[in-house]
């Protein structure tokens, strides 16, 4: 263990190593909050890969962090400074003071309550509130710092490459009852609605209940689950952490969250378009059981499928004037 601390205190200062090693007790404290969801809660199961793929990004982006961790330590690192440096300064101590309330919120709810979706979401929230911050102050400090605007701060490039492991931990949290049931409730309409409107062009008779689509072979009651609000959650992590891991440039990575939503609603839609069809052809019982399921786990493989698909396109390095664009090293 010794010659660990040695080898990690040789790549970065002990201040930000200290800080990184109270972020895994944060980190193991709402994984633990967070597994009884995980559980219980088939749309966050899952959420058992998150401390794996936390471990691993860090892991991958090891000799980056150790570079940028050299770069603020550097003689003349760049510093934001003059008005921007009080401004930060106002935002970090905000952070930190609001993400420890909510954190101590959390868990006194959860002290009186027990585990509770609210207290879980208050932990979570309170760890991304403490957690970014700590890094910024905790980053190495320079002997001789030159003035530089916020967006070339040497520490931003470091608090960076923490930014996926920290809010990840928000996609696997459970959404308040509230907020969850009318998303989900959103998404349920949309999806019985497009269904509807389709098999009504198509010229097939179909009569729209509520959440229940009347068939001539029967009725077909379109369930919570079919909203696709789990396939949303998944998907929106597993977007998370291939833009993570395989884009530098934050327009990119945006492209592709964004993508794996819009892919997710696709992906659902088409299976609910598929167990209509099934249970249009077959009647209502034919989509229970083995063919409900597939088409679902269906939803989930062409999703990643996609985004895989997406990831070489967003990585093409674009020709001009006959010399390939570089991508910024700093975005």
């Amino acid at each position: 263990m010794s010659a660990l601390w040695k080898k990690l205190s040789s790549d970065v200062s002990s201040s930000f190593l200290a800080a990184l090693l109270l972020c895994a007790g944060f980190w193991g404290f709402v994984a633990w909050d967070q597994s009884h969801w995980w559980r219980v809660k088939a749309d966050y199961s899952f959420g058992w890969l998150v401390p794996a793929f936390v471990i691993f990004a860090i892991h991958d982006r090891w000799p980056r962090i150790v570079a940028a961790a050299a770069a603020c330590a550097a003689e003349r690192s760049p510093r934001v400074a003059g008005w921007e440096k009080w401004v930060v300064r106002i935002l970090v101590g905000v952070a930190l003071s609001g993400g420890a309330a909510m954190f101590l919120l959390g868990a006194f709810y959860r002290a009186g309550a027990g585990t509770s979706q609210p207290g879980t979401l208050a932990l979570t929230l309170g760890m991304i509130g403490l957690l970014l911050p700590l890094l910024w102050l905790n980053a190495p400090e320079s002997a001789s710092p030159v003035r530089s605007p916020i967006s070339s701060d040497a520490r931003v490039r470091l608090t960076g490459w923490f930014v996926f492991p920290v809010l990840v931990w928000l996609v696997s949290a459970p959404m308040v009852s509230a907020v969850e049931q009318q998303l989900n409730l959103f998404l349920l309409r949309k999806v019985v609605t497009v269904v509807a409107f389709v098999f009504d062009v198509l010229g097939l008779p179909i009569e729209q209940q509520g959440n229940v689509l009347v068939l001539p072979t029967g009725s077909v009651g379109v369930e919570d689950a079919c909203s696709g609000i789990r396939s949303l959650t998944a998907c929106l992590f597993a977007g998370s952490f291939l833009s993570a891991v395989f884009l530098e440039r934050l327009w990119k990575k945006i492209t592709l969250v964004g993508a794996a939503m819009c892919l997710a609603f696709v992906t659902n839609l088409g299976r609910s378009l598929f167990l209509t069809a099934w249970a249009y052809r077959n009647g209502p019982g034919a989509i229970e059981g083995a063919v409900h399921d597939v088409a679902g786990y269906a939803v989930l493989g062409l999703t990643v499928v996609g985004l895989l698909c997406l990831l070489p396109v967003l990585n093409l390095n674009i020709s001009i004037g006959g010399s390939p664009a570089r991508a910024d090293p700093t975005a």
